[in-house]
């Protein structure tokens, strides 16, 4: 499968935090094509395994989970009160379609009040989820038929390819990594390797960094890189906190990376003609990394960032060759770690 083909189909599908099996069993065949080993954990990571000759593993992860809604109520007129899992902007509900999970799919579009009836105060005011509902055009006895409180809402959009190979969906955020992850081991494929590479597209990101606490803790890494998304550059935004779409992507510096991965990175990117970008994080990342940083004893962890716009929107926007470069560069930071004894490499 083609490495777009691939991440359109993720993007597309339904795999908000804590109910990622529709996306998890995606990204297991995919795994599957490339990988002899992949498996689903308890938890809802994937984990796919390429052995390497020597004793040292690496985890490189990236989150499967999308940002969504829940259904949090039917009134009696049947309209479906809602709440959010994860952080979504609630400046671009208002009409809106979504697809309600439940015994079946139900279509719906998120109504507000038209500008017409709205107090003048209140019309340059931004909605709150909880002001917000869902129409179906069902009655409160049939909806409840098909539907039930906490059941799952997300965003019907459909990905739309734009000029220079820009890309534009939902659930970019981190959908993007982990197509990243499936070009690396694209690239991997005919390589050996000392260091065995643990593929793990962690469930629960959004929500507290789960999966990647579980999955690093029962695979014990000695390095671990954080595929996640960065700000991508807008006219509106401050150019010192944001990467360059088609910059390649950022390596992050701070303090929770470790300073032999940051450095490796940059080599690696070098070698391999890889653009990228320094990604200046002072404090915690907000990837997976802050939980794989500190796992067991400590790992010596990365983040590698793909410049994506409009993060936390159904619009997510990402560039295709940074996606491809991702993938170059992980590629090459397998193989950099070749002869190499571990300790000494990674010793502060």
């Amino acid at each position: 499968m083609e490495v777009k083909d691939f991440l359109i189909e993720l993007c597309e599908s339904a795999h908000v935090s804590g109910f990622e099996s529709e996306g998890a069993e995606i990204v297991r065949r995919a795994f599957a094509e490339q990988l002899p080993d992949v498996s689903i954990d308890k938890f809802g990571n994937v984990v796919g395994v390429k052995k390497g000759r020597g004793k040292g593993k690496l985890m490189l992860a990236a989150h499967l989970d999308e940002i969504g809604l829940m259904a949090a109520d039917i009134d009696e007129r049947g309209f479906v009160r809602f709440t959010t899992i994860g952080g979504f902007d609630a400046r671009v509900f208002p009409a809106l379609e979504v697809t309600i999970h439940g015994r079946e799919k139900v279509f719906g579009v998120i109504g507000v009040l038209p500008p017409h009836i709205l107090p003048p105060e209140d019309r340059s005011k931004a909605f709150k989820a909880e002001d917000l509902f869902v129409d179906t055009g069902y009655s409160r006895e049939r909806l409840q038929e098909l539907i039930g409180v906490g059941d799952i809402i997300t965003i019907n959009n459909k990905a739309v390819t734009l000029k220079n190979d820009l890309l534009s969906a939902k659930s970019m955020d981190d959908s993007a990594g982990i197509a990243a992850l499936y070009a690396a081991m694209k690239k991997l494929q005919r390589t050996d390797h000392d260091l065995t590479v643990y593929f793990v597209a962690t469930a629960q990101e959004e929500v507290g960094i789960r999966g990647a606490t579980t999955s690093a803790y029962s695979l014990e890494p000695d390095i671990a890189i954080a595929v996640d998304v960065g700000f991508g550059k807008t006219p509106d935004m401050d150019e010192s906190k944001a990467l360059e779409m088609g910059g390649g992507p950022g390596i992050a510096v701070g303090p929770g990376i470790h300073p032999a991965v940051y450095e490796t990175l940059k080599k690696c990117a070098k070698a391999a003609g890889v653009k990228c970008q320094t990604e200046v994080i002072p404090s915690r990342t907000g990837t997976d990394a802050d939980s794989l940083q500190i796992s067991r004893h400590g790992v010596a962890t990365g983040v590698v960032s793909i410049p994506l716009r409009y993060m936390h929107t159904p619009v997510e926007t990402v560039n295709l060759n940074d996606i491809d470069s991702t993938g170059r560069l992980l590629a090459e930071f397998v193989k950099a770690f070749d002869d190499t004894d571990l300790e000494v490499a990674l010793c502060l």
